[in-house]
């Protein structure tokens, strides 16, 4: 049956990566509150994280990672005009240059094989950020990236299927 535009496709998981690998996954879990503590110690901006880890995973086509972080950021104060426009940031005024300088160090820093992260990506990044911000969104774009990796090659967790909880402890729905 092929898909209409009101019927999702089927798109089979093909490795229980949590259910195989839970050394690793939990390491993962690890990693990600590393890098969360780290961009706290900083004050890194929360929306500004979400949207590292959106445009990181749309470069790496992570359907799940994109409905996770866009939601979100919605539940932060994030505009649906800036979500929907950071595949063309550099195209739009609806980014400071703080931010522009953080997406494109993303892009450079996902995309690492293609440019090595250039000179003026690392000094854009440089005039925006201290040190120790620079360090922290080093963390957030590798672990990004390596979430991204795990979904996209074990299509481990259904896109859509990611609820938010919420600081009870209960679930909201999107």
């Amino acid at each position: 049956m092929t898909p209409t535009p009101n019927t999702p496709a089927e798109i089979a998981a093909r490795l229980d990566f949590d259910g195989h690998a839970p050394e690793f996954s939990r390491a993962m879990g690890h990693l990600d509150r590393a890098a969360a503590k780290q961009l706290d110690k900083v004050e890194f901006d929360h929306r500004l994280r979400e949207l590292v880890r959106i445009r990181a995973s749309q470069l790496n086509g992570c359907a799940y990672c994109i409905d996770m972080h866009t939601k979100d950021a919605r539940a932060i104060g994030e505009t649906e005009q800036r979500i929907y426009a950071l595949p063309a940031w550099r195209e739009t005024a609806f980014f400071s240059d703080r931010e522009r300088a953080a997406l494109a160090f993303t892009e450079s820093v996902t995309l690492v094989a293609q440019d090595h992260v250039p000179a003026e990506a690392y000094d854009r990044v440089a005039e925006q950020f201290t040190a120790d911000e620079i360090g922290a969104l080093i963390g957030l774009i590798v672990t990004i990236n390596a979430w991204n990796a795990i979904s996209v090659s074990t299509r481990a967790w259904p896109p859509g299927s990611y609820e938010r909880e919420t600081a009870s402890g209960s679930l909201e729905l999107p």
